[in-house]
């Protein structure tokens, strides 16, 4: 079970109790279990997973908002099982701008099937031509009396298949930029809309292509104001990319336990691997960039459930420092296990399939790195306006 305590300063006493009941949850539920790569088996799975989450109460932390709650079941559900943390996320992703934006019928149909599992969300942003750039997106939704009519295609969507319901996002004013976008939730059984076909990843995940052609929905399926889309996108991924980095916590914090176990049990040249210093100059390491990327986690979400207007700095921070450590965390468990690491049944190989996609999505590295580096220019800009006054 994970261990809370060296970051108990950012936690209440109430995330803790949580984190030993998710942990003897994900312990029970997931670790002996043995995924397959087979894409409909994985699809079937992926929505039990959901379930049982929900009827478990873990995902009510979503309705709540709170981050820290969040983080420590992401960073939990990731050591055991990146598939199940994976379901989290989405839920996460596709409820939270009902929870910030919507409406107390949203809210009561959508929201509150979603975290108790009955019903699976989707976060549909992304475009062929619109990823890191969401202005470039071209998804319409044309205004139509009491409805708007959406076209358009959407890929790289988590649960595309497996949702039943989709946060969309789409221009109703396409001169207007980003300015123009508008949020729908779109049923999956809306005439019009069409799950167009899987994209299968090296990790078992449930990916997949949608096409919205005329999709008429009623006015009151926005979320939020029209216009307020784009906003409403950036205040979701803002609040939920400091759990991004709790999941590659969480996957390192699995990679560095099978590397110290095998250590330990492996013997080369007479002796324990954990004997020659090579071996403990990397897992000092390894261990010294788990525990600082797990400090900037939970300091973001602290910041955030402090009530905090704005943590797109800390987060930015929390989600490219802790991604970019679990991949070379796990990459040296790998180095560490040698053949074993890379045979497809041993944890650590999943774990390398797993890790590689949390550096893109919810924005990539780069991005993160340039909305540090402009936070950095404002301030020092600010403080030589001063300055000069």
């Amino acid at each position: 079970m994970i261990d809370f305590r060296p970051v108990r300063a950012f936690l209440e006493p109430a995330h803790l109790e949580l984190a030993e009941g998710v942990g003897r949850y994900a312990a029970a539920e997931f670790a002996a279990h043995a995924l397959q790569d087979d894409d409909d088996v994985v699809r079937r799975y992926a929505r039990d997973i959901c379930a049982s989450l929900g009827s478990g109460g873990w995902l009510r932390a979503i309705a709540r908002q709170d981050f820290r709650a969040c983080s420590v079941t992401r960073e939990t559900l990731a050591f055991y099982s990146p598939l199940a943390d994976a379901m989290f996320a989405l839920q996460a992703l596709g409820s939270t701008p009902i929870a910030l934006a919507g409406d107390a019928r949203q809210r009561r149909l959508w929201l509150d099937r979603a975290v108790r599992g009955r019903a699976v969300a989707a976060f549909a942003m992304s475009e062929p031509e619109a990823g890191s750039d969401v202005a470039a997106m071209r998804s319409t939704a044309v205004r139509d009396g009491e409805s708007y009519v959406l076209n358009g295609v959407k890929t790289f969507i988590s649960n595309a298949g497996i949702a039943d319901f989709y946060l969309v996002f789409a221009l109703t004013d396409p001169g207007a930029g980003a300015a123009g976008i508008s949020a729908f939730l779109l049923p999956t059984d809306t005439k019009g809309f069409r799950f167009v076909r899987p994209l299968l990843m090296a990790d078992p995940h449930p990916l997949g292509e949608i096409a919205l052609e005329d999709c008429r929905l009623p006015a009151s399926a926005r979320v939020g104001g029209e216009g307020e889309g784009y906003k409403l996108g950036l205040a979701t991924l803002d609040r939920l990319r400091p759990t991004v980095g709790a999941a590659a916590c969480g996957m390192a914090g699995r990679a560095l336990h099978e590397a110290l176990h095998h250590a330990l049990s492996r013997r080369q040249f007479g002796r324990a691997l954990a004997d020659f210093q090579i071996t403990q100059e990397k897992v000092g390491r390894m261990a010294t960039d788990l525990m600082a990327a797990r400090l900037l986690v939970y300091r973001a979400a602290w910041e955030r459930d402090g009530g905090a207007d704005r943590t797109d700095l800390e987060a930015a921070m929390a989600k490219s420092f802790a991604t970019e450590i679990a991949q070379t965390v796990v990459d040296d468990a790998v180095q560490i296990l040698g053949g074993r690491g890379v045979l497809a049944d041993h944890p650590v190989d999943r774990l390398y399939r797993s890790v590689r996609a949390l550096r893109i999505y919810e924005g990539a590295t780069e991005i993160q790195r340039l909305i540090i580096a402009r936070h950095l220019f404002d301030a020092a800009r600010a403080g030589r306006d001063e300055t000069d006054e």
